[in-house]
């Protein structure tokens, strides 16, 4: 079996590229982390809000029922910043199509369960997505308080 009759990438080097991303700990999320760890907030790192939901939520806030996804534009259809791949186009576009539908069906199972999910695209401002994250954690934390975070 040769790599190209086994692999979805056009070439090795875009196999290689491909292989190099990370699924956890990228730089968006770390932003996101380190502004949200600098006001307080304590949380879980790629682990599962429900133990039955074969996802992992980027950031989980257990006590809040909170899970924070940070989508990349690519990966998940960003509407603004999403460009299909030129090559394998037909692959991409099942691909991402069928991400935004397992996107869809976790935040659903989530919030039938009692969960908020937020999702965060890599491209927005830290300071914006991290006022969305603690206002959400904290109504959901202290009902009908003004967020103690402030």
């Amino acid at each position: 079996m040769t790599q190209s009759s086994q692999s979805w990438a056009s070439t090795p080097a875009v196999r290689a590229s491909m292989r190099a991303n990370r699924s956890r700990d990228t730089g968006p999320e770390l932003l996101l982390r380190r502004a949200l760890h600098a006001r307080g907030y304590r949380y879980r790192v790629a682990s599962r809000p429900l133990p039955e939901l074969r996802r992992t939520a980027d950031l989980v806030f257990s006590r809040a029922k909170v899970a924070v996804f940070v989508d990349g534009c690519f990966w998940h259809g960003c509407p603004i910043h999403h460009r299909l791949a030129k090559r394998n186009r037909d692959y991409w576009e099942e691909k991402i199509r069928k991400n935004r539908i397992r996107d869809e069906e976790v935040d659903e199972k989530l919030a039938a369960a009692g969960w908020l999910s937020i999702r965060i695209w890599e491209h927005e401002n830290v300071a914006s997505a991290t006022s969305r994250v603690s206002e959400a954690v904290d109504s959901r934390r202290y009902p009908g308080l003004t967020s103690p975070q402030s």
